[in-house]
């Protein structure tokens, strides 16, 4: 695993000296530390460390206003807390704000060094499923469409924006959870929609209803297609899908994913375009206070 930077905040003395030999004697590279807010801003800002190991009592603040203040630094840096209070409403506090741990004090090593290297080996994995997810998912929708209406469609040019749309008419959301959680969009018009149905059916669909449903089941199978890949790939991403929420309208919004990795791009098919989104949430599906 490559080195791991730390960067300890306490308003201890005493504390940050026990954790800076302790992280040092397992291979850690504490290259900064901190008292208070202000420091904690300044030494992460400029250090910008894999870890940040946070006390809960910090002069004219507390561990969860730092965290927060971290994460609007960078939200990819890991915070565990580690202090001498641990009750339900606070561990309950730290899941919320995002921190990835959280271990009593007096602190063990061992409990310490295998949480940081399972937070670290959580980022290798989000990386892994950050490089291969959209070409599975789109190499999963020329698939299911080959099968299904015996022609492959040609994508346009991806695009790592998250911005708000406008619907063409129907969008099928797909859910996916597992050791991260995201979703599959597909956008398509009324009239791409009731053309898809009448080729897989041999005849017009009998209802909206129908149509809707036959959308949905197509959304289904590409979501559920490219996430058995995936995990063939690395089971420990045990990724599965959600049943598909479907809305349309004449004036729909596609909202932000709010994801930290998103990818899209329009499907040119014979029954016209589909726009297609895919993303992940990078903080992990499963949260433990200790290990």
């Amino acid at each position: 695993m490559k080195d791991i930077k730390v960067v300890v905040v306490d308003d201890s003395p005493f504390s940050i000296a026990l954790l800076r030999d302790m992280l040092t004697d397992n291979g850690f590279d504490v290259v900064g530390e901190a008292t208070c807010l202000e420091e904690t801003v300044e030494v992460v800002g400029k250090l910008r460390p894999n870890i940040v190991t946070m006390d809960m009592t910090i002069p004219g603040t507390d561990g969860i206003e730092c965290t927060k203040a971290i994460h609007a630094i960078d939200p990819n840096i890991n915070v565990i807390i580690v202090s001498s209070m641990m009750d339900d409403e606070i561990v309950k506090k730290a899941k919320k704000n995002h921190a990835c741990g959280y271990i009593q004090k007096p602190v063990d090593p061992e409990e310490l060094t295998l949480l940081i290297n399972r937070i670290m080996a959580d980022d290798e994995l989000f990386k892994e499923l950050d490089e291969v997810y959209y070409k599975v998912y789109k190499e999963s929708f020329m698939d299911v469409f080959n099968k299904l209406m015996k022609t492959v469609p040609k994508f346009g040019e991806e695009s790592n924006s998250d911005v708000e749309l406008v619907s063409r008419g129907i969008s099928v959301v797909m859910g996916i959870i597992g050791k991260y959680s995201g979703r599959m969009l597909l956008d398509m018009s009324y009239d791409t929609a009731e053309k898809l149905s009448e080729f897989a059916l041999k005849r017009k669909p009998k209802s909206v209803e129908e149509m809707l449903n036959i959308m949905g089941e197509i959304c289904n199978m590409v979501a559920g297609n490219a996430s058995s890949v995936i995990n063939r790939k690395n089971k420990l991403l045990g990724l599965r899908v959600a049943p598909p929420s479907i809305f349309y309208g004449n004036s729909i919004n596609i909202s932000k994913a709010e994801l930290d990795t998103t990818t899209s791009s329009v499907a040119n098919t014979e029954f016209g375009e589909i726009y297609v989104n895919v993303g992940f949430q990078r903080r992990s599906g499963e949260w433990m206070s200790n290990i």
